[in-house]
This record gives structure tokens, C-alpha cells and sequence, in this order.
């Protein structure tokens, strides 16, 4: 099996408000062109996550509910998905490396209704490279084909263990107000 090949699990990271166009991606490039394997679609934060206020308990319970068995995140970035504090808690437990799971590669792709004005989230955006220097996760519109997909899951599932993500930003506490 090829590199391009390779079936990664994944799990999908967006705003709530982008549900149908996430799950028309799913639909695109999972089952259909052995792409990748999707976990999380339509899953909900349990009670004991969202009252918490401890940020390593936080990242730990997401990690170990949601993301327990992904390599990489996939943030579908549509207009608001900067401003939900799931994606940024879900952003930052897949930078976290502990001694029950390694980090995830990170990668963001843009959802056509969010093309002509991203905004990437703050945690991935911390994490993009800058004036000539690799970032540990890169961001992407979306794909024109599974080939292409495949290449992007591989270059951020390889970035895991070969490059230092920042995960210094606090966690969001609350949504954004997104306008």
C-alpha cells in the first residue's frame, strides 16, 4: 500500500452551524475513495467536560472520549468555527502528548461557503508557519481530490514526530461572538 494509500483515522473538528457541508465531506472522501477513516461527526461534550474549569482535565476527557484513537485532526474551517470553544478544546488536546496518547498532526481545510473570508482558529493559526519556518499544522481549501486529501493527511500525520507544536494559548472559556 502507498503513502497515498494509507488510511488514517481522523478526527473532523467544525462549527456545528457547518454540520451538512462537513458530513457532504465525509460523504466525498471517507468510505467511498478509502481516504481516511472519520471519527467524531455529530458527537456531543459530556456534562463533566463542559463544567469543568481545569484545562488538563479538560484536554484529557476530550482526548481520551473523542480523539482517543485519531492521528490527526482535520478543522473544517467554515465562517464561525474560530470562535466555538469545542473546536479550540479539541484543537488543543490534539497537541497534547501525554503518557495515555500521543499527539495528533493538525491540519485545517477550508469549507467552500468560508472561501472568499477564512478565519482560522487561534490554536491552529498558532500553529501555521510563518516567514519560511515549517508549522506543525497547515491549512488548505478544499481538496479536488482524494489524492490530494490523502497527501495533506500524510504531510500532518508526519509532522507529529518530527516538529514541536504550540499549544501555550489558554483555553477557551466561552464562545466567541461571532459576526
Amino acid at each position: 500500500m502507498s503513502i497515498s494509500q494509507r488510511r488514517r483515522k481522523c478526527f473532523i473538528s467544525y462549527h456545528h452551524d457547518d454540520e451538512a457541508e462537513v458530513k457532504d465531506f465525509v460523504r466525498a472522501f471517507d468510505h467511498t475513495r478509502d481516504t481516511f477513516i472519520a471519527r467524531g461527526i455529530g458527537a456531543g461534550m459530556p456534562g463533566d467536560v463542559l463544567n469543568s474549569v481545569n484545562r488538563d482535565y479538560i484536554m484529557r476527557r476530550v482526548r481520551e472520549t473523542y480523539l482517543r484513537d485519531s492521528t490527526v485532526t482535520i478543522v473544517m474551517v467554515g465562517r464561525c468555527t474560530w470562535a466555538r470553544r469545542y473546536v479550540d478544546w479539541e484543537i488543543a488536546s490534539t497537541l497534547r502528548n501525554d503518557t495515555r496518547n500521543a499527539r495528533s498532526g493538525l491540519l485545517g481545510i477550508v469549507l467552500p461557503s468560508a472561501a472568499q473570508a477564512p478565519r482560522a482558529p487561534a490554536r491552529l493559526s498558532d500553529n501555521l508557519g510563518t516567514g519560511g519556518r515549517q508549522g506543525y499544522a497547515n491549512w488548505y481549501h478544499y481538496p479536488r481530490s482524494a489524492s490530494t486529501l490523502s497527501e495533506m493527511i500524510e504531510e500532518a500525520y508526519s509532522a507529529r514526530n518530527s516538529l514541536v507544536p504550540d499549544n501555550s494559548r489558554l483555553l477557551f472559556s466561552n464562545n466567541r461572538e461571532c459576526r
